[in-house]
């Protein structure tokens, strides 16, 4: 990923110019004369997850399986040399929308408290730690707790090498039925810095809005991570079309059940994925 936003420009203006490939356009910048603007180009390894997400949130035993997965999954990118690891909207638990509803025979306002709040945040001190013993960055989709009668956030918790949580983003584009019923939405956009690479946040059905990812692009970020629940078939697609627009890596993490669709991956800045689950 490259860590330069003029440096950035020049190589997608050559791209455009000959019709090359971002990645292909890439090889002739790679050395450049003494005294020239060269980004640091060493490598970072980031990993891309899925798993298995509860949808009851009064199911505990369900949330600290889902725990014990993210610890595992998270050891796992450790031992591949993975700098940073994402997983998708609501890992912990992404509620269901019947489920919460405060009336049985339809959807309706949400009723927090059948959410199994300390479960989670058990689970949440425990990758944490996990994260600080691997070193390994560490974004994680859960449900934040506001102060009764607000509604939560829809979010994604950034917990650092030390097992820190240095910020969080809260989803801002909420469906109907969300903004409805279930959660409060987030104002502003989130970025944060891990080894010289500027990262963004998105979630959710936030890949529908283009103009999120363009203020990306607009703030030098490098890769946005974007984790979702699906559907796939439509989110993916348009996942590549904004790594390929705005010339910049997009990690697109979803959960185990939408992944025959389209799973989990890294899309480089010419739209095409890198790798994939």
């Amino acid at each position: 990923m490259t860590a330069n936003k003029n440096f950035k420009r020049r190589v997608r203006a050559r791209a455009l110019k000959t019709g090359e490939s971002y990645t292909a356009a890439l090889r002739h910048f790679r050395t450049v004369p003494s005294g020239d603007s060269m980004p640091n180009t060493d490598p970072i390894r980031i990993a891309a997850a899925q798993l298995d997400t509860p949808g009851d949130p009064g199911a505990t035993a369900a949330l600290h399986r889902a725990g014990r997965d993210i610890r595992q999954l998270m050891s796992r990118a450790h031992e591949q040399g993975a700098r940073l690891i994402h997983f998708c909207e609501g890992a912990i638990c992404a509620p269901n929308k019947r489920t919460m509803s405060s009336n049985p025979s339809t959807v309706a306002e949400a009723d927090w408290t059948r959410f199994g709040w300390e479960a989670q945040q058990a689970e949440l001190r425990s990758i944490a730690a996990h994260a600080a013993s691997l070193k390994l960055w560490t974004v994680v989709g859960a449900v934040h707790r506001l102060t009764a009668p607000h509604r939560p956030h829809n979010s994604l918790y950034v917990i650092d090498s030390h097992g820190r949580v240095v910020t969080r983003y809260d989803e801002r584009m909420l469906s109907h039925t969300k903004v409805s019923y279930m959660y409060t939405p987030g104002t502003s956009p989130v970025t944060f810095d891990v080894d010289g690479v500027r990262f963004g946040c998105a979630l959710g059905m936030e890949s529908v809005y283009p103009e999120l990812f363009l203020d990306y692009e607009r703030a030098g970020v490098h890769c946005v991570l974007l984790s979702t629940q699906g559907p796939g078939a439509s989110f993916a697609l348009q996942a590549q079309g904004h790594a390929s627009s705005n010339s910049y890596w997009i990690s697109y993490a979803t959960c185990a059940a939408d992944a025959h669709v389209a799973p989990s991956g890294i899309v480089g800045p010419d739209g095409a994925w890198s790798a994939r689950c």
